[in-house]
């Protein structure tokens, strides 16, 4: 099957601009199964149940997030209720949401598993030992991809190698910038350090160069508007066998 990652989705920009492409693009690429990131979704950030739902509209069929989750109060609700939507798993157990889920598709299982790093972000508990807890708890899973929402490359790589040969495949979110290192590491697990993110091309991460730059410059509060002009998306496409949960062939996504 033909599995396809987004990276963070980008405020209005980007979800309007994903819209416009990603039905056609689906049925091209024979995708079967679709993920994004949406926990830049909303406008101003985080996620909000509007954002949530343009997003599945629009033909995703799965939400991961990270550190901008718990932005928007209004979105908790939805994040408890819904099977479809999970938050990093590394998150306090008390948290609203949950890190991981399970979809049976009649044809395969997946396993979907949502963390969070540690080196430069907020505070959340060890990753590795959550993803070692988590595991047995989807063993029925053959297909089981991990979306490894970090700052540093070398936690995202340690983490690749860490898994690899126990999943399909890790992917790196929160950068927003395409690394060019997709790769099947030496036990069959996919890996790549950040797919990037689907919004405003000439933008600092999605926001106003300007914005950014003043901010940088400046150290003085700042409200990151998001940049305007033409957007991308970028993802990545896992190619998997059913039976093995084992990927074939990657290929990196980026669409203008």
């Amino acid at each position: 099957m033909n599995i396809l990652v987004i990276g963070d989705v980008v405020s209005a920009k980007g979800c309007e601009f994903l819209r416009s492409i990603l039905p056609s693009y689906k049925k091209i690429k024979g995708i079967d199964f679709c993920i994004a990131n949406g926990e830049n979704s909303a406008v101003g950030n985080g996620i909000t149940p509007f954002s949530a739902q343009f997003l599945f509209d629009s033909g995703v069929d799965f939400i991961t997030t990270g550190n901008h989750v718990y932005r928007r109060r209004e979105f908790y609700e939805m994040l408890d209720e819904r099977e479809d939507i999970i938050r990093p798993a590394n998150f306090h157990k008390t948290n609203p949401g949950k890190g991981y889920s399970a979809v049976d598709m009649g044809f395969a299982k997946i396993g979907i598993v949502n963390l969070a790093g540690t080196v430069y972000m907020d505070k959340c508990d060890n990753p590795f030992t959550a993803i070692d807890e988590i595991l047995p708890k989807i063993a029925d899973c053959k297909i089981k991809l991990v979306d490894f929402h970090a700052e540093a490359t070398a936690e995202k790589r340690a983490m690749g190698f860490y898994l690899d040969g126990r999943v399909s495949a890790v992917f790196g979110t929160h950068t927003h910038v395409m690394t060019n290192d997709a790769q099947i590491l030496p036990n069959g697990t996919a890996y790549i350090t950040d797919i990037g993110m689907t919004g405003p091309k000439q933008s600092v991460l999605g926001v106003k160069p300007e914005i950014s730059i003043d901010w940088l410059r400046t150290g003085m509060p700042a409200r990151f508007d998001t940049a305007e002009g033409e957007c991308m998306m970028n993802g990545c496409i896992f190619e998997i066998e059913n039976k093995t949960g084992k990927v074939i062939n990657i290929e990196p996504v980026t669409i203008e």
